[in-house]
């Protein structure tokens, strides 16, 4: 779902950057008011999380791939709001850093990712899990129906991006400027990949670690003012230490994303679309190497050609990812105690 530089206009690009403005700006107002100091790590967990996740590709009977996003399983934990900004920080480091997903394009794939997905995932699992107990079952149901539903309704507004490319904009002699197919294509075939792979993996990924937080820390899930005896007394602050160690396993075993073959759908690059059209449109051509990543792909230039060298280029791309996150959330800690000690009275 990480759309390419070149599959987009510069107008559709300027259209979706402009919409996310006001989103990105909501999103930094909502968490300066709610967001606590001690729930910065957990942000960054959040951040690595959906950055690592989107690292490991799973096969689809087309040939192409996919990947979950973990984006409602932040939004449930945090809030939608904090999810926004925590996605953000990921596709914006998969872009520069890594060429995963196009700069131009930044708009579009944080308006899919980072707003939609969280915003329907988080309204969806409230509408199910209702004033239930933190440990109700229901809960891990609404969390699987809430990941599953979510990246299928994203996956649909992308497809429905690529799908109005040929519409409009298109030579004079109508072979397409941008991504080449229409509506009729594009919708069906992200639906097939999100219905069938994705969103199973989605909704199950997400269903687990609820269930997994009702037992080891069921404060993270109190979106709701229902406590049980086993939260953390009022004040406590939060262990995220197991947390952290899974996600250090997910960094390890990220290399399992590199034995799914296949390039996701609507991210070919230019050769691949010459073989699969017989042509590059013109717009693709011009705009799809604007910017040069130092790990495309997940790689490093130069220490490539077996499985074991792009393996431990995919740990240590994992790594750096990790550590660009905690960078930037730890600016936004410094921020937050900032704005809380501007709005303390002075004492006398």
């Amino acid at each position: 779902m990480h759309i390419p530089d070149g599959y987009l206009s510069p107008q559709t690009c300027l259209t979706l950057g402009a919409a996310m403005i006001p989103v990105w700006a909501t999103a930094a107002t909502k968490l300066k008011k709610t967001l606590k100091e001690k729930q910065v790590p957990l942000l960054a967990i959040g951040a690595a999380f959906s950055f690592t996740i989107m690292m490991y590709n799973v096969p689809i009977p087309d040939g192409t791939t996919a990947h979950a996003v973990g984006a409602t399983l932040m939004a449930i934990t945090l809030g939608p709001w904090a999810a926004t900004v925590g996605v953000t920080i990921a596709l914006i480091i998969q872009a520069f850093f890594f060429g995963d997903g196009g700069i131009l394009a930044i708009g579009a794939n944080t308006f899919n990712m980072a707003f939609v997905m969280p915003l329907v995932g988080y309204y969806i699992y409230r509408l199910i899990s209702g004033n239930s107990e933190v440990t109700s079952s229901r809960r891990v149901v609404a969390a699987v129906i809430a990941g599953y539903v979510s990246i299928n309704i994203a996956a649909l507004v992308a497809g429905f991006e690529f799908g109005i490319q040929p519409t409009l904009f298109h030579a004079a002699d109508g072979t397409p400027l941008y991504a080449p197919y229409t509506l009729g294509q594009a919708l069906p075939a992200m639906a097939f990949a999100h219905m069938l792979i994705a969103g199973p993996i989605e909704g199950v990924v997400t269903g687990l670690v609820v269930k997994y937080l009702q037992s080891a820390n069921p404060g993270l899930l109190q979106m709701y003012p229902v406590r049980t005896s086993t939260d953390a007394a009022p004040g406590t602050a939060p262990s995220y230490k197991k947390l952290w160690y899974g996600l250090i396993g997910l960094m390890i075993f990220a290399p399992l994303g590199l034995l799914a073959s296949g390039t996701a759908w609507g991210e070919w690059s230019g050769e691949e679309m010459q073989g699969l059209l017989g042509f590059i449109p013109q717009g693709m051509a011009k705009y799809a190497d604007i910017w040069t990543a130092a790990l495309p792909d997940y790689s490093i230039p130069g220490f490539e050609g077996t499985f074991m060298q792009s393996a431990l280029a995919y740990i240590v791309s994992a790594i750096v990812g990790l550590l660009l996150i905690l960078l930037i959330t730890s600016l936004i800690g410094w921020w937050q105690k900032r704005n809380v000690k501007s709005t303390q009275p002075a004492s006398k």
